[in-house]
């Protein structure tokens, strides 16, 4: 039997939370018998939490066994090196019906001196959103410890916040030790590190499933947040059809939109790593390494780092987020960027 690698498409995860809504069954997917589903978990490769393989041979198998029977070829030599077994993304759908909690996530140094393997960066890309959604990012001016512990205490912190009103294709960038939070009537894709730690501050009073309220970690968050003023956190950026725009480019990850209503083909032979593709909207084919993967608007699909090239075909139109970590963000070497190694493909009916 050929045990060669391949794309490698994922059962999702389904998450009920107190502030879940159901707009991720319009996209097709059944999460009976939870009444929401606050979040689906794309890929992950959390302890208790690692995605299972859905097609091939490797069917079955969660993402961290892979890792460690392929290592570098899976991920990439210098990933394998740096996070090992553990996969080091987690990439979600959010679909928040009410306010998350106000909350903040550590950085690597303070995360790993709680016992934690790191802290938590993400990014979001607005979805779906509402007339009033606002998302929290940050605070509006600069704040002092003191200052913030009195208007805690007061039940007065969001008058601290700076507030955005989020709608579909804006992309926000969180780094760890900003406060944030999102809002009601939001349906989000988020690329975070693989850490499910959140030091939650503030959660409205708000009962769980219970009837209890959801404990609060205001000492644990104190040490975590970053104090300067968020003057505009909204990643500016302008859609290139058929071609492939960055949003995000950090040491964590790096997320490119690809907006296509034709073919393209992608050249990742000068990178490192593996690369997904998070569809967003639509209906796509990934072809790579021999084999043709579909995907529709919630689904991923992980080409392995050996891939060296892509070819993506939508139905009529389809958008898909592009995610990969960069081992150059983070060994400080430059690298031409794989928005630079587009080139329509040609068409191949039948996919």
């Amino acid at each position: 039997m050929d045990t060669s690698l391949y794309p490698l498409k994922f059962l999702p995860l389904f998450k009920q939370k107190v502030w879940g809504g159901n707009r991720i069954k319009t996209l097709g997917f059944d999460y009976d018998p939870l009444p929401n589903c606050g979040e689906l978990w794309a890929l992950s490769g959390v302890e208790g939490n690692e995605s299972v393989v859905e097609n091939g041979f490797l069917a079955e198998n969660h993402i961290n066994e892979l890792i460690e029977i392929y290592m570098g070829e899976l991920v990439g030599e210098k990933n394998f090196d740096r996070f090992g077994t553990e996969f080091p993304l987690l990439l979600k759908l959010i679909d928040a019906a009410d306010r998350l909690s106000i909350q903040v996530h550590p950085d690597d140094t303070l995360a790993q001196r709680r016992g934690m393997e790191n802290g938590k960066t993400e990014m979001w890309y607005i979805l779906e959103s509402g007339p009033e959604s606002e998302i929290v990012d940050g605070f509006e001016q600069e704040v002092t410890p003191e200052e913030y512990k009195q208007f805690l205490a007061a039940g007065r912190l969001e008058h601290l916040l700076h507030i955005e009103r989020p709608q579909p294709g804006d992309t926000f960038f969180i780094p760890a030790g900003r406060v944030h939070a999102i809002g009601r009537d939001i349906l989000l894709a988020e690329i975070q590190q693989s850490s499910d730690c959140t030091y939650r501050i503030y959660d409205y009073n708000r009962p769980d499933a219970n009837g209890k309220l959801r404990p609060l970690h205001t000492d644990e968050a104190l040490d975590a947040i970053d104090f300067r003023p968020t003057a505009d956190g909204k990643t500016h950026y302008t859609y290139r059809p058929n071609a492939t725009t960055m949003l995000a480019e950090c040491p964590y990850f790096t997320t490119n939109i690809l907006s296509i209503d034709k073919p393209l083909r992608k050249d990742f032979s000068s990178l490192d790593s593996f690369v997904i593709y998070l569809c967003v909207e639509g209906i796509a084919a990934v072809n790579s390494l021999g084999k043709i993967v579909p995907i529709h608007a919630g689904e991923c699909v992980l080409l392995p780092a050996i891939a060296d090239t892509a070819e993506i075909f939508p139905t009529a139109k389809a958008r898909l987020l592009e995610v990969y970590i960069d081992p150059d963000q983070w060994t400080g070497q430059t690298r031409s960027h794989s928005h630079d190694n587009d080139w329509l493909a040609e068409f191949k009916p039948g996919l």
